[in-house]
């Protein structure tokens, strides 16, 4: 009598991640092949999450944590100390608890986020009085502690670098140009934010659906994100996978693409949608802080979709500009 002998299962094939990590070394090292395996992988990555996590970078994770350390001086300070670099936003200073509901942007009528930040921007002024007086408004650096300013500048000039190897690599991933995004970035108006999470301790119990930060998208072109692990920490929308938490490396930076990104690319990448937990119940004196780097253009860009087959979707040109002063109208508290 003959015993049939079942086949073994196929191995399965491992999915990528649906958030790769991308090692830019061998893109900045010019190898043709490797450019354009990395290029693939990015514009898979952007197409489905609209979020990376990128190594090989050649930020000094020093400085990273030097600027983590000035900023917290800060935020510890009395707040009768920090009142006095209050802004609104979009200003340059304090954005103290209360300031800023970061899902309005998605016209949901949220309780205000459990943050607090240091907002900076260009330090160099525009020909234009009329740009100047909209979007320059002169960085004020705390009194109180004055390493921050150096190390903040320091990172900035980084972050600067980095921006335009990544606009650089995007441009490829789409088949066009190198320069095809960096070209409108002779003077942009970028922000850097520094967000600082404390614990129940300083921010009180959550209200139901309160968030560190509201689920929403940025709405410039590249975020570069330099964040801590945490229980309360960021999580991104996947249409499989609904919300996650972002995976997490400490020696990478967390990259995502903006809705003037989206709307250039005619939704071909979409723009990231993300939110940062609020305290968790079983760690309530979680303390995390992120330095958030949010690319933007020249002011005056006009952003028209790519056409067909590259994007998807026509959109009408834009002002980058005056769409981006609508978005951050619409997360303030008043």
């Amino acid at each position: 009598m003959r015993t049939s002998v079942s086949e073994p299962p196929a191995p399965s094939i491992p999915r990528p991640p649906r958030i790769p990590t991308v090692d830019l070394r061998p893109w900045l090292e010019g190898a043709p092949q490797a450019r354009a395996r990395i290029a693939r992988t990015v514009d898979e990555a952007l197409r489905t999450a609209g979020f990376l996590l990128v190594t090989g970078h050649g930020v000094d994770p020093e400085l990273q944590a030097a600027v983590r350390t000035a900023a917290r001086s800060f935020f510890t300070l009395p707040p009768a100390v920090k009142e006095a670099y209050a802004v609104r936003v979009g200003g340059r200073g304090w954005l103290g608890p209360g300031t800023e509901a970061n899902g309005y942007a998605e016209g949901t009528a949220t309780p205000p986020d459990l943050k607090e930040s240091l907002t900076f921007a260009t330090h160099e002024p525009f020909d234009d009085p009329a740009v100047n007086a909209e979007w320059y408004a002169p960085n004020v650096w705390p009194a109180e502690v004055p390493e921050l300013q150096p190390l903040c500048e320091e990172y900035l000039t980084r972050m600067g670098e980095l921006e335009n190897h990544l606009l650089a690599l995007l441009g490829e991933a789409l088949g066009l140009e190198p320069d095809f995004f960096t070209r409108h970035m002779d003077h942009p108006t970028y922000g850097f934010n520094i967000n600082w999470y404390p614990g129940t301790d300083v921010v009180g119990e959550p209200e139901p659906g309160q968030f560190r930060i509201g689920p929403h998208t940025d709405f410039g072109t590249v975020t570069i994100l330099d964040r801590e692990a945490g229980r309360g920490g960021l999580q991104v929308f996947t249409d499989e996978g609904g919300w996650e938490d972002a995976p997490y490396d400490p020696a990478a930076f967390t990259i995502n693409v903006g809705d003037l990104m989206a709307r250039w690319t005619g939704d071909r990448w979409r723009s990231g949608r993300h939110r940062v937990l609020p305290p968790p119940a079983d760690a309530p004196t979680e303390e995390l802080m992120s330095l958030v780097y949010f690319g933007e253009c020249t002011p005056g860009t006009l952003v028209e979709s790519v056409p067909a087959p590259v994007g998807r979707v026509a959109y009408p040109p834009v002002d980058s500009h005056v769409y981006l002063r609508e978005k951050l109208d619409s997360i303030t508290v008043d």
